[in-house]
């Protein structure tokens, strides 16, 4: 009974953003291990499935010549965007491990591509446009509520979307795009964290393996910088991530995330240190982020700037380099990005009393972002398309508090001279654990 009890008290803190409590939501690196203290097997999982009609030009050369596709027809996609198994197990006296497998755009397979980066060649590729990755695999000692040690390959919960994001935590079908263009998303790495909870706190800090700046873009700034293209993950530099929660306000979390660390020299073959030691690739990051989930109204809302040092050297580097097929990225990296964004919905069954005895729920929702993947130096090109603007609206209907079905219309506002990019999205999603 008193392990029941437990995994009861367990899943209502998983789905207290679904089922509209004072509760706001908890941090997504905690959600694998949501029954561990209950079951000591649990397996649970979130997935989403997406279609979207876009009313704009797919061409790779729309930025660049959008006179000449501002009249291209619409075209549609369905997507999986992720699919993910939870596996956690508590092996008795503190010890834990925790696993989360994820299925990007329905896994891997053969698919042919269309490089922008490479004058708009047609390319073989090993996989079907998606991915199988290993999120999340460690091992955890807890010592007590305010002391925990994990170890392995981590969430880093670096901003509102790395932090939180399982579909059932922002109203949008895709994830809010602001961040999840400018930073890795979600960005996992391998290293050791130490977290825990007093008070109305939660606490994190992290030492995690190096970005890699030549996989620093201008369309994505950081967002490829912990992936490897071999078969290891390169460490000849290191990073550290901090976060801190407060849950004071009843329904009202607040967060503030940062990172640091060097970029530069964290690849292989490690032979350029020779020449450009004194080029470090500095990457920090700042970020502030909230949710507030109460009244019937959920709110959240986030601002991030980051900066990389030596932008314009680096940018140099990376085209010298990608003339011999190495497998980077060519495009500049910015000195700076920047995204901020806000949403709020309201539930209209919570006033039809039968439906909100059912625990049914139905989100009239709208969000605003802005974001820029590219922010040069003063000395850098300016590609002036990578600023953009996005409203969205729509709505989320909740049958049960695991499941949600999304709808919404969004509109990207580019600068003068660009093409707006408007489109039509629908999905379903669910979040929930097994045993």
């Amino acid at each position: 009974m008193k392990r029941n009890l437990i995994s009861l008290m367990m899943c209502a803190a998983v789905y207290s953003t679904a089922t509209g409590t004072a509760r706001a939501q908890v941090s997504a690196a905690d959600s694998v291990m949501q029954h561990a203290k209950g079951n000591r097997l649990s397996i649970g999982g979130y997935g989403e499935v997406a279609l979207s009609r876009n009313f704009y030009s797919d061409n790779v050369y729309r930025y660049s010549r959008p006179n000449q596709y501002k009249d291209d027809p619409a075209h549609g996609r369905f997507d999986i965007p992720h699919a993910v198994i939870y596996i956690s197990y508590d092996f008795g006296k503190g010890w834990t491990m925790g696993t989360e497998i994820e299925f990007e755009h329905g896994g891997m397979g053969g698919a042919v591509e269309r490089e922008f980066d490479e004058a708009a060649e047609w390319e073989q590729e090993t996989e079907k446009g998606g991915e199988v990755e290993l999120e999340q695999f460690w091992i955890q000692k807890s010592f007590a509520r305010w002391a925990n040690v994990r170890m392995g390959h981590i969430v880093v919960p670096v901003g509102l979307n790395n932090a939180h994001h399982e579909p059932l935590h922002y109203f949008t079908v895709y994830r809010p795009e602001g961040e999840n263009t400018i930073l890795p998303s979600t960005w996992h790495d391998t290293g050791i964290s130490f977290w825990g909870r007093y008070g109305d706190f939660r606490y994190e800090l992290q030492v995690l393996a190096g970005l890699d700046a030549f996989m620093f873009d201008r369309d994505g700034w950081i967002h490829n910088g912990p992936k490897s293209v071999f078969e290891y993950k390169v460490a000849n530099k290191y990073g550290f991530a901090a976060r801190i929660d407060n849950y004071t306000i009843p329904g009202l979390r607040i967060g503030l995330s940062g990172y640091y660390g060097e970029a530069m020299h964290n690849t292989f073959p490690h032979d350029m240190e020779n020449t450009y030691g004194h080029i470090k690739g500095k990457v920090a990051i700042g970020a502030v982020d909230f949710t507030f989930n109460r009244y019937n109204w959920i709110v959240r809302g986030n601002a991030d700037y980051g900066y990389v040092g030596d932008a314009m050297t680096i940018s140099n580097l990376k085209r010298n380099i990608t003339s011999n097929d190495a497998p980077y990225s060519s495009t500049p990296v910015g000195k700076n990005a920047v995204a901020a964004g806000i949403e709020a919905g309201y539930d209209i069954f919570s006033q039809i009393p039968g439906l909100n005895a059912d625990n049914q729920k139905l989100y009239a929702f709208g969000r605003f972002e802005y974001y820029n993947s590219y922010i040069p130096d003063k000395v850098q090109a300016d590609y002036s398309y990578t600023a953009k603007k996005r409203i969205a609206a729509g709505l989320n209907y909740y049958p049960l508090p695991q499941v949600a079905v999304k709808a919404e219309y969004s509109h990207r506002f580019l600068k003068s001279g660009y093409n707006n990019e408007p489109s039509v999205s629908i999905g379903v999603a669910y979040e929930g654990f097994f045993l």
